[in-house]
């Protein structure tokens, strides 16, 4: 997605990956930081090609940018605790912030690890609402954790 969430292109599929969810249980309205959010003028960071395997994936995603990541910071500063605690943790590829906030999220090498980032937060941040996961290719693959 792209713009205030009108531009909007067909995901890459995605190799398998562990992911985990991280919301700090604050109320974060979009409006609010949108009014904050001072656009630099950038185009939008796309990646610059399909993503074959993970490495790949995570290098594609280091090109892009959350342009809400720091307007949202500014209105629940405890947003940046919580990349923080995630950038904490072992085997972890990445760690942004999803959309406007407040959830956010890290990859993993495999849901495993994912799973054992997931514990350790949650051990250090009990009020804070956290699950792994794991990425999926397609929709032939949704399946119910």
């Amino acid at each position: 997605m792209a713009g205030v969430g009108e531009q909007i292109q067909a995901a890459p599929e995605v190799p398998p990956l562990g992911i985990v969810l991280v919301n700090p249980q604050v109320a974060l309205p979009t409006a609010d930081v949108f009014r904050q959010w001072r656009s630099s003028g950038e185009p939008p960071a796309r990646p610059s090609y399909q993503p074959a395997d993970p490495i790949s994936l995570i290098n594609a995603l280091r090109e892009c940018r959350n342009d809400l990541t720091t307007p949202a910071i500014a209105i629940a500063p405890v947003i940046g605790d919580v990349l923080s605690a995630i950038e904490a943790t072992s085997g972890l590829l990445l760690a942004r912030m999803s959309g406007s906030g407040a959830t956010c999220f890290g990859l993993f090498t495999d849901p495993v690890t994912a799973q054992a980032a997931a514990e350790q937060i949650a051990l250090a941040q009990a009020d804070w609402w956290v699950r792994p996961g794991r990425l999926i290719r397609g929709r032939e693959e949704l399946v119910e954790f």
